[in-house]
């Protein structure tokens, strides 16, 4: 039996006219349902309240401060949503013919043109659905690089820096790849003498995030890569960081020869509950040829077409990726343009160096030098004087209004918090942070064992305090009082409960 979509058929949108056969696959029978699921029957009204108070459990970006590093969901227009549901986009059988759906393979088009003029590579596939999918995608690219080089069995290592996202040395080692960290020097970056003591003729390539996790631009990029070269290897680009160098640097210009981007969190795209997400990988002119999948192509009837590469190494998801995401980044790219892209770049990287230089006295940075997008503090010293640990700060941040930032990553930096403002907010609601992050600080030395409790579930405490900026006050007053107290984190992890028991 074959579900056919006839030319013109009720219910249909136009975007799909044409006609294309799709097989109807069932499952087995033996693995079917022999009874009904035990679902709820509930009004509109009563599914409705339900999801209201499930969003006043939880603390997004609507509520205030979220300065989670080091790759945090950042603005989210609701244009971008707009107009991803429009039906044009939505209704699209993904296997509708070219010719009827040649709005979309422009978008497709369109989003490959402008992530090849920021990052300077000469083509994209759009298939892989997040970074590390993105990263797994690089590698695959590499990886028939060097087959078709015919030195794959013996170019079987990735180096990794130690400062390195988690899912780097994991990407490489599901790519088939030996995994060699390198230290980092003591300014934070690549140890040049020691990445020279580990390349050589078993050198597959190099992975690299560049500004890396501690925030910092690595001022000897350049020699890096063309030290991973000259050994014949290739040099993979993290673009989780990307928000702190689009418009000022292109990771081709650096060197590089392939790399990710986070489409979900550097163009304004949700990623909230695990996604959907989208991580486009890019690369140079030769190696073009090998990524995953189809890219449009315009043919000789100068229409747009989906064609795969020479020496395609196959696909790495069905169709071509999370399409309403790559909808929404463009739409973000055309609000914002060459100027305003640049411009969020740069306001990246000044709020993270206020932040940075206002809390200087008491959270030092681990690199106390201009940063880039975020910087890393080390509360070491202050868990040595007063035993209150940087999960201890970072559950009093959340009675103070704000979301905490990533803990105890990079590993490099002890008792770390990992501060990324965005480049969203304003200088008042920094101030508001910084106020209470010293608030924060002055308590870890008096109330220390009240520190160890938070969060708390009452606010009472908040009435003795009150700050000199009274809208940070009457902000504080509405976001102090979290849904639960502090968790047995360790007995949940040992003894999960995955089951609803009321």
């Amino acid at each position: 039996m074959k579900l056919i979509y006839e030319k013109g058929a009720p219910g249909r949108h136009a975007s799909i006219l044409g006609k294309c056969d799709v097989p109807e696959v069932m499952p087995p029978v033996d693995d079917m349902r022999k009874e009904k699921p035990l679902l709820p029957e509930v009004s509109e009204t009563e599914i409705s309240r339900h999801y209201q108070a499930l969003s006043k459990r939880a603390y997004g970006v609507c509520d205030g401060l979220y300065p989670l590093g080091s790759c945090t969901m950042k603005y989210n227009p609701s244009v971008d949503e707009d107009i991803a549901a429009l039906p044009e986009f939505t209704s699209v059988h993904p296997l509708a013919p070219d010719e009827t759906v040649q709005g979309s393979l422009t978008v497709l088009s369109e989003m490959e043109k402008v992530l090849m003029a920021i990052t300077g590579f000469a083509g994209f596939t759009f298939e892989p659905a997040a970074g590390a999918h993105g990263e797994f995608t690089g590698l695959l690219t590499i990886k028939a690089y060097h087959r078709a080089n015919g030195d794959l069995t013996t170019r079987t290592k990735i180096i990794v820096p130690d400062s390195a996202h988690g899912t780097n040395p994991a990407s490489a080692a599901m790519a088939g790849f030996e995994v060699i960290n390198t230290p980092s020097d003591d300014k934070g970056c690549i140890d040049l003498d020691a990445l020279r003591a580990v390349v050589g003729p078993d050198t597959a390539g190099l992975m690299l995030t560049n500004p890396n996790t501690v925030g910092l631009f690595d001022p000897n990029i350049v020699e890096v890569t063309k030290i991973i070269h000259e050994a014949g290897g290739l040099c993979y680009y993290d673009g989780a960081n990307l928000n702190a160098a689009m418009g000022i640097a292109r990771p081709a210009d650096m060197g590089f020869d392939v790399m990710h981007l986070n489409l979900h969190k550097t163009f304004a795209t949700p990623h909230g509950g695990g996604g959907p997400g989208s991580g486009p990988v890019g690369c140079r002119e030769d190696l073009v040829k090998f990524l995953p999948g189809s890219r449009p192509v315009k043919g000789s009837d100068g229409m747009l077409h989906m064609e795969a590469g020479s020496d395609s190494y196959g696909r790495m998801r069905a169709f071509n990726g999370n399409f309403l995401v790559i909808v929404k980044a463009l739409t973000y790219v055309k609000m914002l343009g060459r100027d305003g892209l640049l411009e969020a770049s740069r306001n990246a990287v000044l709020n993270a160096n206020y932040m940075r230089v206002k809390l200087s006295d008491i959270l030092p940075a681990a690199y106390d030098v201009t940063c880039m997008h975020e910087f890393v503090v080390s509360l070491d010293d202050l868990k040595k004087s007063t035993g209150v640990s940087a999960l201890d700060f970072a559950k009093a941040m959340q009675e103070y209004g704000i979301h905490p930032p990533t803990m105890y990553f990079p590993m490099i930096v002890h008792e770390a918090l990992m501060i990324e403002p965005t480049e969203t907010e304003p200088k008042e609601t920094l101030d508001e942070a910084i106020h209470a992050i010293r608030e924060i600080y002055e308590r870890s030395y008096h109330e220390s064992e009240w520190m160890h409790g938070c969060p708390h579930t009452d606010s009472d405490w908040l009435h003795e305090y009150v700050p000199e900026d009274t809208g940070a006050a009457d902000r504080l007053e509405k976001a102090v009082t979290t849904v639960i107290g502090r968790p047995d984190e360790v007995t949940a992890a040992r003894h999960p409960k995955l089951t609803y028991q009321g």
